[in-house]
């Protein structure tokens, strides 16, 4: 290429003006005009008064946050102009939030306009592979850089800043914290559990809403049953039917393979949940001639006369046992909880 195509070179402060006809000529970068915060030390500090205190700001927000979090309860509700009803809860961390990361970023943006250095620095185009002349180049301008950004010297901004930047993630525990109540050992029982030797509960059949007694359910057939007290119209019937489902089932005593299963039973009657060990499908397929019940979601199948043991299908548990037995009045009944969780696997699960 002729040297008479290629543009004017300028130097790096655009002191140099384009040749008049040239339309392609580098017109260089303007002349720098220094901010009011250059060259007047007065303004220099106020915008680092005005920088430190959005910092601050934020700081007050977040503990704002925390705050609220404690005072308000969930369901309290306010007014608030032009709004209207909202939750004082959910309207307090919003803002709060809002307040304290928009006053980290402004005050990021502020420092940067007013007191960060703002010379235009043209750097050359060169090859992708930086040679030790560039890196060394850039690490210098990098350090020229954090000392004009006065963050040695503006011990103000700096800790104002760490203490915003340390103090917005804890908005962040607190709303893990709010995910829920913790689950505590409420995985590792069903309502079962406050049946005792002392005080069984009975089994209700799930389609009579009656005491179930052993004449009730005859070889081969197969039934639902809940723990007496629990109705379907109370408040907490799904989530406690969720874990109590009981499935009955009666086998000619000598069909039963398993023995501890036969004990846990009455006269070839056993009480299995009704929750499937993979995903917590309900289990209501049962095939009376190989006493193998299967689960509609993923076609997990289990023996029932062998314990409830998987013999196809991804469930990676048999089916919890509820012992029974019949109480003075001939009704079925229990007398504890189930050996082991019911339902799916999940981390803390100890058998």
């Amino acid at each position: 290429m002729s040297k008479d195509t290629l543009p004017e070179s300028h130097d790096s402060h655009g002191t140099e003006v384009a040749a008049h006809g040239d339309p392609f000529a580098d017109p260089g970068l303007p002349a720098h005009e220094p901010r009011r915060t250059d060259i007047d030390e007065r303004a220099a500090k106020r915008a680092e008064r005005q920088v430190s205190l959005l910092f601050i700001l934020s700081m007050l927000s977040t503990v704002g946050f925390i705050a609220s979090f404690v005072i308000f309860p969930i369901d309290k509700i306010v007014y608030i102009f032009p709004i209207g009803h909202v939750s004082a809860l959910n309207f307090s961390l919003g803002l709060t939030l809002g307040v304290a990361l928009f006053c980290i970023g402004a005050g990021a943006v502020h420092w940067a306009r007013t007191l960060m250095s703002d010379h235009e620095l043209p750097a050359e185009r060169h090859a992708i592979e930086a040679d030790d002349e560039v890196r060394a180049d850039v690490i210098e301008q990098f350090k020229t850089g954090a000392a004009e950004s006065g963050f040695g010297r503006r011990k103000m901004i700096r800790n104002t800043l760490i203490g915003s930047m340390a103090l917005v993630p804890l908005s962040g525990v607190v709303l893990l914290r709010d995910l829920g109540p913790l689950p505590e050992d409420k995985l590792e029982h069903t309502g079962w559990k406050e049946a005792t030797k002392a005080k069984p509960i009975q089994l209700i059949n799930m389609n009579t809403n009656e005491p179930m007694k052993p004449e009730d359910i005859v070889v081969g057939s197969l039934s639902f049953a809940k723990p007496e007290g629990l109705e379907e119209d109370s408040h907490e019937f799904q989530v406690q039917i969720a874990k109590d489902a009981l499935m009955l089932i009666r086998i000619a005593p000598e069909d039963i393979k398993d023995k501890e299963s036969r004990d846990k039973g009455f006269e070839g009657i056993l009480a299995y949940s009704k929750i499937c060990t993979h995903v917590g499908c309900p289990i209501s397929l049962y095939e009376q001639q190989t006493h193998h019940a299967l689960c509609p979601c993923h076609q997990s199948t289990f023996d029932l006369a062998d314990g409830a043991r998987v013999i196809f299908g991804p469930a990676g548990h048999p089916l919890p046992q509820l012992k029974i037995t019949v109480d003075e009045k001939g009704y079925l009944v229990a007398t504890g909880d189930f050996d082991e969780p019911v339902g799916p696997s999940y981390w803390e699960r100890s058998r």
